[in-house]
C-alpha cells in the first residue's frame, strides 16, 4: 500500500471528526459544518448545502460551463447526446419548476420510475434542487413491488416515461404504473408521463401529465438550502423478509463521501470522464452515474444498453473508445457475460480502449479467473473493490487515486480511510488473520453511509445489534497475512459439512477456474446425512461443450484444492444462471430449487425462464 494511503487511512482513524470536516471543505456550504459525528444526529448536522448546486451550479460559476457534464449514448435506440453543465443546470431547474408547479416541496417525496435515459438524470437533481427527496424504482419493476414501494414512500408525485428499452425488447411501463396504483392504499396527486418515440402511452384523465406539456409552462427554479442530516434520497432494496428497505441517504455526507472517493478511490480530476455502467435504480447508479462524477465536475457517462446484444461483446470497448473514458466501472456478471462471448477478446483487439486507465468491479465477488482475464485483455489494473446499498460507496478498495496500486485477485483490497473492519466469530470476538467470519464495521461508520430505514428504524437497528457497536455487513470473510480483506459472501453462503465450514465462494473461484467455465453458482443444499453438501451450477464459455468427464473434472480441481472435506458431487452444466437484474446471481432461489421447496419467481429476475429450465433439468438427474 503507498505511504498516502496509509498516511490517510491513520488518520481517518485517530481522528475521524477532524479528518471528514477537512473533506467537507472539498463542497460548496451555505453553512459550512463544525462538528463531525454525532450519535443521535450523524455527520455534520449544523451544516448546510444543497447537493444539486454542488453537482451543477458551482461548476458553471466557476467558468466551466461549457464542459461537458452528461454523454447519454444509447445502442438501443442509435442516439448520442451531450450536455454541457450549463445546459444540464437549464434542464434540471426547468424540472425543479415543473415539480414545484405541480405542488412538490422540500421534504415531499417522488417516487421516478423510468428508463436510462437523460430526463431520469434531470428529475433526480431536480428534486435534490428543491429539498424533495426521490426514490427510484428501476424501470419496468414488477407492479406488486412498485405498489409496495408507493406505500412505503407515500409520494406526492410518480414520473414516469411510457417505456423502457431491454436489450431488443420494448417494455411498456404505463400498464404497470396503472397496475401498481390500483394495489397502493396510497393516493398519488399525478402522474408525469414522458412520451418515447418507440411506445405511445394511453393517459388516465385527471391524473396523468404529458411530461412536455408540464415541463412548457414551468419557471426554473433555483436551489433550496436543506440540512446536511436532510434526506436526500430512499433507495429501496431487497428484505430478507420480503418487504423492502428503503434505506435513507442524507445530503452533507453523501456528498462529502462521493467527493472524496472520486478523488482518492478512483483518482479522478475535473474534467475528466467517468463510465460506471450500471443502472439509476440501483445504488451504483446514484453515486456513480449522477451525483459522484458531477460532484467532482467530471464527464459521466448515461448509457443505455448491455454488455452483450446491444449490439454485441464489443460494446463496452466502443464506448470507452468514443467517448475517451478515463476509468470505468462495471459488474463481474458484466465482464463474464463479455468473456462468454468474445472469449478471445477479439473485439478489445479490434476496438482497443482509447485512454483508459483502470477498470473497477463490484456488485458481486469478482473470481480470480474473471480479473485475470480482463486484465490479459485489456492491459490495464483490473480492480475489485466492495460496498453495499447500506453503505452507498466503497469500503473496501484499491484507492487508486492515493497512488495504491497493490492488489490481489480474490481481494476487494485494502479498508478504505474512514471504515474500520473487523472479523468476528459467532460471540462477538476478532479471529485471527486467514480465519473467516461476519465482517462488520465499528461504529462510527464514514460519512455516506445510511442514516436510518424509512419508516423503519427498528429494522436499522437491527444490523447493530447482534455486535454492539458494529454495523453487521452479512457478510463472510478473512484478512489474509497481507492485510488484504477476501469478501466471500453473504453469511449463509457459509455452509457446514459435517461439522466443517465452508465457503462457497472459495468453491466457485476453483469451478470458475476450469478453463471451459464462464461463471459458476456454488449453493449448500440439505443433505440427511451431512446436515449440507455443495452444489455446482456452471456455464459454459461460448464454443465449449460439456463432455463426460467434465464434471468429474470439475470435482476433482475442488477436491484437490480443499480436501474431501468440501464434498462436492453434484456439478449441473447450464445454459445461465438466474439473476437480477442488476447482475448478482439469485443463489437463495437455487439453494431452494436443489433443496425441493416451492419457488416463487422473484420480482427481481431478469430471466425467469431460466429457473424453469434448471428445475426440469434437476427432476431429471434424480
Amino acid at each position: 500500500m503507498s505511504r498516502e494511503y496509509a498516511a490517510s487511512y491513520a488518520a481517518s482513524q485517530s481522528d475521524p471528526d477532524g479528518f471528514w470536516l477537512n473533506a467537507a471543505r472539498a463542497l460548496d456550504w451555505e453553512r459550512a459544518p463544525t462538528q463531525g459525528w454525532s450519535r443521535q444526529e450523524g455527520w455534520f448536522a449544523d451544516g448546510i448545502l444543497n447537493t444539486c448546486h454542488n453537482a451543477i451550479d458551482r461548476h458553471v460559476e466557476a467558468g466551466r460551463g461549457e464542459q461537458t457534464a452528461v454523454i447519454y449514448e444509447s445502442p438501443v435506440t442509435g442516439q448520442t447526446r451531450h450536455f454541457s453543465y450549463a445546459e444540464l443546470r437549464d434542464e434540471v431547474a426547468r424540472v425543479a419548476g415543473m415539480l414545484a408547479g405541480l405542488g412538490v416541496a422540500k421534504g415531499d417525496r417522488v417516487v421516478i420510475y423510468m428508463p436510462m435515459i437523460p430526463e431520469t438524470l434531470f428529475a433526480m437533481l431536480a428534486c435534490a434542487r428543491i429539498g424533495a427527496v426521490h426514490s427510484v424504482v428501476f424501470g419496468g419493476f414488477a407492479a406488486p413491488e412498485l405498489a409496495k414501494r408507493i406505500d412505503d414512500a407515500k409520494p406526492k408525485l410518480l414520473l414516469t416515461a411510457s417505456c423502457g428499452i431491454e436489450g431488443q425488447k420494448v417494455i411498456p411501463y404505463k400498464p404497470l404504473v396503472d397496475h401498481a396504483l390500483e394495489l397502493t392504499t396510497h393516493s398519488i396527486d399525478h402522474v408525469v408521463l414522458l412520451q418515447r418515440p418507440q411506445l405511445a402511452a394511453e393517459m388516465t384523465a385527471g391524473r396523468d401529465l404529458d411530461w412536455q406539456t408540464e415541463l412548457a409552462k414551468a419557471q426554473p427554479t433555483p436551489c433550496v438550502p436543506v440540512a446536511s442530516t436532510d434526506p436526500l434520497y430512499i433507495l429501496y432494496t431487497s428484505g430478507t423478509t420480503g418487504t423492502p428497505k428503503g434505506v435513507v441517504r442524507d445530503n452533507g455526507g453523501h456528498a462529502t463521501a462521493l467527493a472524496w472517493s472520486m478523488k482518492h478511490i478512483y483518482g479522478m480530476a475535473p474534467g475528466e470522464t467517468f463510465w460506471a455502467a450500471s443502472d439509476v435504480g440501483w445504488v451504483v447508479g446514484h453515486s456513480y452515474i449522477v451525483y459522484g462524477p458531477l460532484i467532482a465536475g467530471c464527464t459521466t457517462v448515461l448509457f443505455e444498453g448491455k454488455p452483450v446484444g446491444t449490439p454485441d461483446a464489443g460494446t463496452f470497448w466502443r464506448t470507452i473508445d468514443k467517448h475517451d473514458v478515463d476509468v470505468f466501472f462495471t459488474a463481474p456478471t458484466a465482464i463474464r457475460a463479455i468473456r462468454k462471448e468474445d472469449p478471445q477478446g477479439a473485439f478489445v483487439t479490434d476496438v482497443g480502449t482509447g485512454r483508459l486507465r483502470a477498470m473497477f468491479l463490484a456488485g458481486e465477488r469478482a473470481d480470480p479467473d474473471t480479473i485475470h482475464w480482463a486484465e490479459d485483455q485489456l492491459g490495464l489494473p483490473i480492480i475489485d473493490h466492495w460496498w453495499q446499498t447500506e453503505l452507498g460507496w466503497p469500503a473496501i478498495a484499491t484507492c487508486l487515486g492515493m497512488g495504491d496500486t497493490r492488489r490481489k485477485a480474490g481481494s476487494a483490497g485494502f479498508p478504505v480511510p474512514g471504515f474500520h473492519f473487523e472479523i468476528l466469530d459467532e460471540g462477538g470476538h476478532p479471529v485471527s488473520h486467514g480465519s473467516s467470519g461476519a465482517v462488520t464495521i465499528r461504529l462510527p461508520m464514514a460519512p455516506g453511509c445510511y442514516a436510518t430505514l424509512w419508516n423503519n428504524p427498528e429494522g436499522y437497528a437491527k444490523a447493530f445489534q447482534t455486535f454492539p457497536g458494529y454495523y453487521e455487513t452479512g457478510d463472510a470473510g478473512h484478512f489474509d497475512a497481507e492485510g488484504f480483506l477476501n469478501i466471500m459472501g453473504r453469511t449463509d453462503d457459509i455452509i457446514n459439512v459435517a461439522g466443517h465450514r465452508l465457503s462457497t465462494g472459495q468453491m466457485e473461484q476453483i469451478v470458475a477456474s476450469h478453463p471451459a467455465v464462464a461463471e459458476c453458482a456454488v449453493i449448500g443444499a440439505d443433505d440427511a446425512l451431512k446436515g449440507m453438501i455443495p452444489m455446482a451450477f456452471a456455464v459454459l464459455k461460448a464454443g465449449q461443450e460439456a463432455h463426460a468427464n467434465m464434471q468429474g473434472e470439475i470435482i476433482a480441481l475442488v477436491r484437490d484444492d480443499l480436501g474431501p472435506v468440501a464434498a462436492l458431487k453434484d456439478v449441473h452444466i447450464v445454459e445461465a444462471l438466474p439473476k437480477t437484474r442488476s447482475g448478482k446471481i439469485l443463489r437463495a432461489t437455487l439453494r431452494k430449487i436443489a433443496n425441493g421447496e416451492t419457488v416463487v419467481t422473484p420480482p427481481t429476475i431478469e430471466n425467469a425462464d431460466v429457473l424453469d429450465r434448471i428445475m426440469r433439468q434437476l427432476a431429471s438427474s434424480g
